[in-house]
């Protein structure tokens, strides 16, 4: 293994670590939200649909700028530090604006969006999403200067923060309102969405302090001739994110206006609550990104770098698939993090994971544009992507509900996955080894398709059936892998 993909693997496992272990420490909150918010409520539902503006907001903010850096930070004849700052001053100036129109316009906008008996929630949400924008840009240059602990240091400390304060809204914040009351004048029980948002806040904030080092370089200033060529690279970057994004959100977002009402909410919420459970492969897959885009364009003139992503690409395959079959395998004992009147959404589960694949896939296959500078490709192929994927949200969300999101999600991001894959072998071929890794996904899929079909009715013989399919799918790929893996082993024996 060359030392390039050995440092890959090595980033991968510190980001996927932090990764990782934050989402698994966010899952407290699942349980937490599920158990203690009604579902009949619909306030569940109400943190899905925000949740899933900013997102969307993130990505309009940012506008590209992560990637445009690393771009521009290792192009030649360019001062990473000037890149840097010239990204991160343009990045905040337009959050800052973003802010303050927002609570200019709070009426019309919290009335447009269905909160007008809340308006606080998008003007708490707004300051979240700049801070945040602001701090992409940050943990860009972390992960440009392979600071991946740091990164992951400030990553767990927004979770932990989180979780504690949750925790103490949640479960203490209500036994000191009865036991001492003339302390807890501020907390209001059927609050609890607002208490949510405005935690996320605080944390965030929090989280900036840790950038005071990187926050010097700002005084490297603004290179308004670098901006503009940074701009020119980036629109299509923004496009593609816009697209990109939607594809992930807007059925979250659509879905209050094609099913109106606390119903809406109910449902959304019961969606948004279950596919927490599919979230291991979007953690999987961002683990990736964080450490894969700097290494690929730090090593994108190699003449074995297509030979590299081609491999890279077989094994992203394979882990992924190996993730899916272990959450569908046990979905017995994860789905225990939702409430049981939550737990009907289980279903769209594997479906969702499926997308995620797709969309990780999709993202290995995007550097092909980026590496040549035709990103404005990207963004057809994700605009093509997210009409896809509202065209069955419209259609089949009066009919058949949230698992119209599911299927949507899936459609979107495979249409995404095939296109950019086709077209990109006629303008900057990878020898991507196709075959081997269909093959990876008709077994997957094939022992999954056995764990439904012979399903036994005790919770014991469905665990170990399930265990013995999980193992069969590891057994075949260190077999068929044993080139790779019998070298390391040996290596790791004589240890």
């Amino acid at each position: 293994m060359s030392r390039s993909l050995k440092s890959l693997v090595s980033d991968t496992a510190i980001y996927g670590l932090s990764s990782i272990i934050g989402r698994f420490l966010n899952y407290l909150l699942v349980p937490l939200y599920t158990y203690k918010i009604a579902a009949e409520t619909g306030d569940y539902g109400i943190i899905t649909n925000i949740y899933a503006y900013t997102a969307l907001l993130l990505v309009i903010l940012t506008f590209g700028m992560e990637t445009t850096f690393f771009y521009f930070s290792n192009k030649e004849g360019v001062n990473p530090n000037k890149a840097f700052s010239t990204a991160s001053i343009s990045v905040g100036t337009i959050a800052v604006v973003f802010v303050l129109l927002v609570n200019i316009f709070i009426g019309p906008i919290s009335q447009n969006l269905g909160y007008a008996s809340h308006p606080e929630y998008i003007t708490i949400m707004a300051g979240v999403v700049g801070l945040d924008a602001f701090q992409a840009i940050l943990f860009a240059l972390l992960r440009k200067q392979g600071k991946a602990w740091k990164f992951a240091t400030l990553k767990l400390l927004f979770i932990i923060l989180n979780i504690g304060l949750n925790l103490f809204v949640f479960l203490v914040a209500p036994k000191l309102a009865v036991s001492h009351p003339e302390m807890m004048g501020w907390y209001h029980s059927d609050n609890l969405v607002g208490y949510v948002f405005k935690v996320n806040l605080f944390c965030t904030a929090v989280v900036t302090l840790g950038f005071i080092p990187e926050l010097k370089l700002l005084s490297n200033g603004m290179d308004w001739k670098l901006l503009k060529q940074m701009l020119r690279y980036t629109w299509p970057i923004l496009l593609l994110g816009i697209a990109g994004i939607l594809n992930q959100v807007a059925d979250k977002i659509c879905y209050r206006f094609i099913m109106p009402g606390q119903e809406g909410d109910v449902q959304l919420g019961i969606y948004g609550a279950c596919i927490k459970i599919a979230m291991i492969m979007a953690m999987i897959t961002q683990a990736f990104r964080y450490a894969y885009e700097p290494f690929v364009f730090g090593s994108g003139k190699d003449a074995k770098s297509k030979e590299t992503q081609a491999l890279v690409m077989k094994y992203f395959v394979i882990f992924t698939l190996l993730a899916f079959l272990a959450v569908v395998c046990y979905m017995d004992i994860l789905q225990l993090i939702v409430d049981g009147k939550y737990r009907e959404g289980i279903k769209a589960v594997p479906i969702v994971m499926m997308a995620e694949i797709f969309m990780g896939i999709y993202f290995n296959l995007s550097f092909w544009y980026k590496l040549i500078e035709k990103t404005w490709w990207g963004a057809i192929f994700s605009t093509v992507g997210c009409v896809m994927l509202l065209a069955v949200n419209f259609i089949f969300v009066p009919k058949i509900g949230y698992m119209a999101c599911a299927w949507g999600g899936l459609v979107g991001y495979g249409t995404c996955m095939l296109l950019s894959y086709f077209v990109g072998q006629k303008h900057y071929h990878v020898p991507y080894p196709v075959g081997t890794i269909l093959s990876y996904f008709i077994i997957a899929l094939a022992l999954f398709s056995v764990s439904v079909l012979l399903r036994p009715a005790a919770l014991g013989w469905r665990l170990t059936l399930n265990t013995a399919l999980l193992l069969t799918y590891i057994a075949v790929v260190c077999w068929r892998e044993r080139a790779l893996i019998l070298p390391i082993t040996k290596k790791l024996l004589k240890r």
